[in-house]
């Protein structure tokens, strides 16, 4: 049984208030990159480079990142047959990327994340935005824009939907 803690609403104004925040603290919108990590992540870049966008009238580059070949739980195989789809089009060097992704957990897709970026340049700086903070970090990993804290027992699954992948955006946590 899962309930519901989100609603479309509730994600479309942390997205917002996220994109002003992403604007405030970085004095505007240039040399920001959006990197999202795939799948929902990307989804969520998208959003906030939308709103952006509107706020600062300049299209950012929204990114999609894919950390399977990063991931420390796979073997080396499995890493070797992942495939990174991460567009190296765009140098990252001197540039200041908001790493996005759905759920923050443990903070190891996030390390993940991290390793793949920096093999694409070297970047002024990364901050990280997340719309669901769930806690139990295993890694000193914290994110500079979150939408939602949602303190979680370790038993407890918490799943964001997006429109574009599952027909409606909603964040519901369930036993697990």
């Amino acid at each position: 049984m899962s309930k519901q803690i989100m609603d479309e609403a509730g994600i479309r104004r942390a997205l917002t208030r996220m994109s002003y925040e992403i604007v405030e603290r970085n004095k505007g919108t240039e040399n920001l990159v959006l990197i999202g990590i795939k799948t929902r992540g990307w989804y969520l870049a998208k959003r906030i480079g939308d709103r952006l966008a509107k706020i600062e009238d300049s299209q950012l580059p929204v990114l999609s990142l894919d950390i399977s070949a990063y991931r420390d739980d796979l073997s080396q195989e499995e890493k070797d047959k992942a495939i990174a789809s991460f567009d190296t089009s765009l140098d990252l060097t001197g540039k200041t990327v908001i790493l996005v992704d759905d759920v923050l957990y443990t903070g190891r897709t996030i390390r993940a994340a991290l390793d793949a970026i920096m093999d694409q340049g070297r970047p002024d700086k990364i901050a990280l935005a997340v719309l669901i903070d769930r806690g139990h970090r295993e890694l000193p990993i914290r994110p500079d824009f979150i939408g939602k804290n949602i303190p979680t027992a370790a038993s407890e699954d918490v799943q964001v939907q997006v429109s574009e992948i599952d027909g409606t955006d909603a964040v519901k946590i369930s036993e697990a």
